[in-house]
């Protein structure tokens, strides 16, 4: 009955979580569900498995979320975002216009502006773009999720992502884990993606198929005012996409140098402090009980994009300050973008906390462990069935590796398997089945783009989730063939 019981509250939050109901409801009233049905004391799990687990995720990841949705939101209302969307426009050009789509979308996130808010700015270019190139914009979802949502959210080495962050504390890596792998796994999406959208485009031609909408575009804002919307992308990304409407945009977007410069120094001091810095300091203070009897090892690579994010937004508002006439207003809602998702994707964590102490999780825990091909393919298939359960990447990696991150870690350290070979795999396996029809960053990038699932997901299908599958299985055969580089 403890494993039924688990599989009707997972069923039973994942039905009224795509029906729009906060998970900030249904999370806590699945997990207690399930503990009923296991017979276990309600109260207990959950004001003490459910609210600390969820809680510790808060008070380990919340500074990334906030950071992250600030950067994001001071980017867009600066006016950065829209003169690097035109710079790449004015470089490659309408001839250029799937490329042009997919490297301004992974100049952005990867230089740690929030999902969301390149969703918005990318989405009118891509009009532009293809209007002027003649190119079916139904191609244009796909060309914008390989761009943001694949190689820079989960492989490319040193990315400010949420979820490159999360297997840090549990593996003691740094955000640049496996950075050849990383490097390898970015260079068959990217590669695999632009062949697939560049046979689409050609495709089109041939059929003389040229740009033209069914019906009117939806705006930005439009979009983001939607509640279903919002209640799932709360869960997807870091951003809650209805504070885009907050603050107030700049008329004059700064030059391109001036827009990039904060991306750089993002990546820059993230790289300086993971293996220069930090390596340095002396943080023997951290094993007393009053700083959590931890290691450096263990919050450095946290460390590192907090230090990182900090500096890129005092950065960009330095250069940008005329720029950001209600800097007050844009920094609220900025903070305010960043406590829906955090709570939400921590909702998710309690429920997995819960599930993850009943009895009939043995078997579920069981039955991972013994998958064939070693700890590498068990790890990738846990992470990519609970991000596809749960539409998030970063809930389904956090509730695979707070369940079985322990167990993982200790039989790969029995195999002589590096960490950082698990942290890559597990946050690309969180990069793959996530994008689901029910995600919500999908169903937002739908709704920003004017198309929809019948016309586009199976474009975002090939670059979102074929072209990631083909990078994971190289980086699990290249890491058990040659180990971590």
């Amino acid at each position: 009955m403890g494993l039924l019981g688990i599989v009707i509250a997972l069923g039973a939050m994942i039905w009224l979580a795509f029906r729009g109901w906060s998970i900030l409801i249904i999370a806590p009233a699945a997990a207690l569900l399930a503990a009923a049905t296991a017979g276990e004391p309600l109260l207990a799990h959950w004001t003490q498995t459910f609210m600390g687990t969820a809680a510790g995720f808060v008070a380990q990841f919340f500074p990334l979320f906030l950071l992250g949705a600030l950067f994001g939101k001071l980017m867009d209302d600066s006016g950065s975002v829209t003169a690097i969307a035109e710079w790449m426009t004015r470089v490659l050009g309408p001839q250029r216009a799937m490329l042009a789509v997919v490297l301004a979308g992974a100049l952005l996130t990867y230089g740690g502006v929030s999902l969301f808010v390149a969703f918005f700015v990318l989405a009118p270019m891509a009009h532009a773009l293809f209007r002027a190139a003649d190119i079916p914009p139904r191609l244009m979802p796909a060309a914008i999720v390989l761009g943001t949502s694949t190689f820079t959210m989960s492989a490319l080495p040193g990315t400010p992502a949420i979820q490159n962050a999360i297997p840090m504390p549990f593996f003691s890596t740094t955000p640049f884990a496996a950075p050849g792998l990383g490097i390898v796994a970015s260079a068959i999406m990217l590669t695999f993606g632009l062949w697939w959208l560049s046979q689409r485009e050609n495709a089109a031609r041939r059929r003389g198929e040229g740009y033209a909408i069914a019906e009117e575009e939806a705006s930005p804002d439009e979009v983001a005012e939607r509640p279903l919307i919002r209640e799932l992308a709360s869960t997807a990304r870091e951003f809650d996409p209805a504070e885009a409407l907050q603050g107030s945009r700049s008329d004059e977007p700064p030059a391109a140098f001036i827009a990039l410069l904060p991306l750089a120094v993002v990546i820059v001091v993230n790289l300086l402090m993971s293996f220069v810095v930090l390596p340095r300091v002396d943080a023997d203070y951290l094993g007393l009980p009053e700083w959590g009897a931890t290691t450096l090892q263990a919050v450095s690579g946290v460390w590192s994009v907090i230090v990182a994010l900090t500096a890129a937004i005092l950065c960009l508002i330095a250069l940008n300050f005329r720029r950001l006439p209600e800097l007050r207003d844009s920094m609220g809602a900025g903070a305010h973008a960043a406590a829906l998702p955090v709570l939400s994707v921590a909702s998710l964590v309690g429920f997995g906390a819960v599930v993850a102490s009943l009895p009939g999780f043995g078997v579920v825990r069981d039955w991972v462990l013994s998958i064939e091909g070693g700890p590498l393919v068990s790890l990738a298939v846990a992470t990519n069935v609970l991000s596809a359960l749960t539409g998030s990447a970063s809930g389904g990696l956090t509730i695979a590796l707070d369940a079985l991150g322990g167990t993982y870690l200790t039989r790969a350290f029995d195999l002589g398997i590096d960490p950082a070979i698990l942290h890559r795999v597990a946050v690309m396996s969180a990069g793959t089945l996530d994008t689901l029809p029910h995600n919500g960053a999908v169903v937002t990038l739908l709704a920003v783009c004017g198309a929809t699932h019948r016309e586009s997901y199976g474009g975002i299908v090939m670059v979102g989730i074929v072209g990631p599958m083909l990078a994971l299985a190289a980086v699990i055969a290249l890491g058990s063939w040659v180990g971590s580089f």
